[in-house]
């Protein structure tokens, strides 16, 4: 099929049955347009070959179907517009995904080949368009709805470096320290492994120079673990931080862990708050 610049086939708000197979071979040179149909089972381009350059060479917008098969000969050489579409279980293909994918509104049930996550975040990232939550949230929740809820993780962190990019400069600022700190909550360990890399330096650099006592003769024993938990762990005490005053370089070491502590509490209660929140 031959209009190429304009519209080669065009089946719009058409309803169908059972299956609507546009594959078998099929090559389309311009726009084909689906919008609005309704397939009872399968819609099917599987081994089409569509072109349509500079332009729409596939429209889904409000089409639904309970399965859609999208394993293309190859690339498809056009935009792919599935706004607002519901494609049930959707078949594709790595391999011949489309390099301008509009997904804005749309569902899909389950993907026939899930892929590792960050192989799916590309595969959403396809588009010309501007930030959209929803294809990650629609990706996420497919995940979940397969038992992988790391993948799902992985989704929705992304989803928040997505939208990082579009704030202002000071909030893009305070994102990168939520998301080195516990990857804006969805890696929560992260903030363990930055309080035992801080309390290991912090313990090494005090026992190698102990801080000078406020009040000698009441002053405890210096322990240079503990001395540092209390200097980095804001909610708790063990009598070490108040008994001790360091000097010089310890000072301000001091001081330093002191902030990170507060940073990483801040971090590690906004961050699973918002994880908790969208979950």
């Amino acid at each position: 099929m031959s209009n190429p610049g304009d519209i080669a086939l065009e089946a719009v708000d058409v309803t169908v049955g059972r299956n609507f197979d546009l594959g078998l071979g099929l090559t389309v040179d311009g726009a084909v347009k689906l919008d609005g149909t309704r397939v009872g089972t399968e819609l099917s381009l599987r081994d089409a070959a569509l072109t349509h350059q500079d332009g729409t060479a596939l429209s889904l917008r409000a089409t639904q179907a309970r399965e859609t098969d999208l394993r293309t000969r190859r690339p498809i050489d056009g935009v792919v517009d599935a706004r607002n579409a519901r494609l049930g279980t959707l078949h594709d293909a790595q391999d011949t995904w489309p390099t301008d994918l509009r997904l804005a509104d749309a569902t899909y049930e389950t993907l026939a080949f899930p892929l590792p996550a960050a192989e799916r975040v590309r595969w959403i990232r396809r588009t010309t368009g501007d930030y959209l939550p929803q294809p990650y949230e629609q990706l996420a929740a497919t995940y979940r709805r397969l038992g992988h809820e790391d993948e799902a993780r992985t989704v929705l962190l992304a989803k928040q470096r997505a939208r990082r990019a579009t704030l202002p400069a000071h909030t893009r600022l305070w994102g990168h320290v939520q998301d080195a700190a516990v990857g804006y909550g969805y890696r929560p360990l992260r903030a363990g492994l930055w309080l035992l890399a801080l309390l290991a330096c912090g313990a090494l650099y005090f026992a190698l120079h102990t801080p000078a006592p406020l009040d000698p003769g009441k002053a405890p024993p210096f322990n240079a673990v503990f001395y540092t938990l209390d200097l980095l762990v804001p909610i708790i005490t063990f009598g070490q931080d108040n008994a001790f005053a360091p000097r010089g370089t310890g000072q301000w070491l001091s001081y330093a862990l002191i902030a990170a502590g507060w940073i990483l509490a801040t971090t590690v209660t906004a961050g699973i708050s918002r994880a908790v929140s969208r979950q």
